[in-house]
C-alpha cells in the first residue's frame, strides 16, 4: 500500500485554464477538498499569454446584438474545419458548455462582450467574446484566480510540479508532488490532468510534429507534455499528435503578432518574390502558418493601411506590435515598394484587390511575418466528460483530462484549428469536470 503525506477530493494538475475552471466549478460543493498543483505560476500558461478571446454560439451576448448563433452551429463549424467526425461528441460537449461558463465568467465580474469586430476564418457568425479593454488572457486569468482565493476549500499550490501519477490495480488514486525539494505522495478520489501540452519539448515536437520544421515557438517553456506518460502507463491512449495550433502571423524578429482581423480588413500578404500567393481572408492563422512555410525565406510582408490600423489598434496584439516597433509606417507605394525589394508596378499588381475586396489606399504599414507553434493539440483520448479512456474505449478509473493534456479541436492537422478552440476546450472541459465532481458524479472519496 502506498504511503501518504495527505488526502483530498479532487487533485488539479495543473493552473491554466483547464485547471482553474475545474477547480472553482468542483469547489462549488463546500464538501470537497480541491488541490491545484502548478508547476510555476511565474512561467505562466498559454491561457495566460493568449488574446483570452472565448468562443462560444448562443449566449445573451450575442442576442443582444442580434447575432444569430447556437452551440450546433458552433460545433457544426469546428467540424466542418477539422474534418474530424469521430470527435464529434467531445465537440459538441464543449459547445454546449461554451454559451454556460461564458455568462458565468462575465456574472463573477469579468467584463464581457462580444467582439463583433473580430472577425474569424470559418466562423458562419460573430462568437468570440472578448474583455472590454481587450487586455487579453492575463486579466481573465488574475480574475479567476481571485476567484479561486475565495474559497476556502480550495488550495492552490505553486512551484509544486506534479512528477508522476499513482495508480492501485490500475485506478488513479493520487499524485507525487516536488515541492521545496522533497516529493510528497497525495492521495486522491480524482485526479485531473489538466497541464498544457507538449510543445516546449523539443524531442516530442521533433516526434510528432516534424513536417512543422524550425517554427519560432511562442508559448510557455512549461509545456513538457509530462501527463501524458503518466496516463499511458494507465492504458491511455493518443491521438492527433501530428496537430497544432500555429501561427502564420508571427513578426519575424520580434516574436509578436499582427491581429487575425487584419486580412478582413483588406490586408495583403507579399512574399519575397513579390507575389500574393494567398487569399488571406480563406485562412485561418494556423492554417497560414504552413503556407508561410512554403514561401522563400518562409516569410511575407502583411501590408495593410490606416482603415485596417484604425480597426485593429485597441487589440492586445497589435498593441504589443506597435509597443515593440514591429510595424513599419511608409508615406506612400514608393516608399512601401523599396521596402519590399520590388518596382512600384510589382507593388501595385501585388496589392490588387480580390473580387469584392476593398483597395488599401497610402499611407501604408507593413510587417514581416514568418510561422510558429503556440502550442500542441494532441493528447489524451477522453469522452465527453471528460473521462480518460484505455485502449478499449472504457474510462480510467478515477482519471479525467482536459486542456493541453486532452486531444484538441483541430483534427489529425494542424489546418484544422479554428480561433478560439484552444480556450474553448481547456474551459470547456474543466466547467464539465468540475460540475460533475461536485455533483457526485465522479470517482470522488
Amino acid at each position: 500500500m502506498t504511503a501518504w503525506d495527505t488526502d483530498v477530493d479532487v487533485a488539479v494538475v495543473g493552473g491554466g485554464a483547464c485547471g482553474m475552471m475545474t477547480a472553482l466549478q468542483a469547489a462549488r460543493n463546500p464538501d470537497l477538498v480541491v488541490a491545484v498543483f502548478e508547476k510555476s505560476a511565474r512561467e505562466g500558461c498559454n491561457a495566460a499569454i493568449s488574446s483570452g478571446s472565448l468562443a462560444a454560439g448562443g449566449t445573451r451576448f450575442q442576442a443582444a446584438a442580434g447575432i444569430d448563433d447556437s452551440p450546433k452551429r458552433h460545433a457544426d463549424d469546428i467540424l466542418r474545419a477539422s474534418g474530424d467526425e469521430e470527435w464529434r461528441p467531445v465537440v459538441e460537449a464543449l459547445c454546449a458548455a461554451a454559451p454556460a461558463f461564458v455568462e458565468w465568467i462575465a456574472d463573477t465580474g469579468h467584463p464581457v462582450e462580444i467582439g463583433t469586430d473580430m472577425p474569424r476564418a470559418g466562423m458562419t457568425a460573430p462568437r468570440l467574446h472578448t474583455d472590454t479593454g481587450r487586455l487579453g488572457g492575463g486579466r481573465l486569468m488574475r480574475h479567476l484566480r481571485g476567484l479561486l482565493e475565495a474559497h476556502d476549500n480550495i488550495a492552490f499550490v505553486d512551484e509544486a510540479p506534479v512528477v508522476d501519477l499513482v495508480s492501485e490495480d490500475g485506478e488513479a488514486v493520487g499524485v507525487v508532488v516536488s515541492q521545496n525539494g522533497a516529493l510528497q505522495r497525495v492521495r486522491a478520489g480524482a485526479v485531473v490532468l489538466a497541464a498544457d501540452g507538449f510543445a516546449a519539448d523539443r524531442a516530442l515536437v521533433e516526434e510528432h510534429l516534424p513536417h512543422l520544421g524550425t517554427p519560432f515557438y511562442g508559448g510557455v517553456s512549461t509545456s513538457t507534455g509530462d501527463a501524458l506518460a503518466w496516463a499511458l502507463r494507465l492504458g491511455g491512449r493518443l491521438r492527433n499528435m501530428g496537430a497544432g495550433l500555429r501561427s502564420g502571423l508571427v513578426v519575424a524578429g520580434h516574436g509578436t503578432r499582427v491581429s487575425p482581423a487584419l486580412q478582413f480588413n483588406g490586408a495583403v500578404l507579399v512574399n519575397l518574390d513579390g507575389e500574393r500567393f494567398v487569399d488571406e481572408e480563406s485562412k485561418g492563422y494556423s492554417s497560414l502558418a504552413g503556407i508561410l512555410r512554403r514561401q522563400r525565406g518562409e516569410r511575407a510582408a502583411m501590408v495593410w493601411d490606416a482603415t485596417a490600423m484604425a480597426a485593429t489598434r485597441e487589440s492586445e496584439m497589435m498593441r504589443e506590435c506597435l509597443a515593440a516597433g514591429a510595424v513599419h509606417d511608409r508615406p506612400a507605394i514608393e516608399d512601401l515598394a523599396t521596402s519590399l525589394g520590388r518596382t512600384v508596378a510589382e507593388t501595385e499588381r501585388a496589392l490588387t484587390p480580390l473580387p469584392g475586396r476593398r483597395r488599401l489606399t497610402a499611407p501604408f504599414h507593413f510587417a514581416w511575418v514568418t510561422h510558429g507553434l503556440l502550442a500542441t493539440q494532441g493528447g489524451l483520448v477522453i469522452d465527453p466528460s471528460g473521462r480518460v479512456l484505455d485502449g478499449e474505449g472504457a474510462p480510467i478509473p478515477g482519471l479525467y483530462a482536459g486542456g493541453g493534456t486532452a486531444c484538441g479541436l483541430a483534427g489529425p492537422h494542424s489546418d484544422g484549428y479554428m480561433s478560439g478552440n484552444g480556450l474553448l476546450s481547456a474551459f470547456g472541459m474543466g466547467w464539465i469536470i468540475g460540475t460533475a465532481l461536485a455533483a457526485g458524479h465522479g470517482a470522488v472519496g
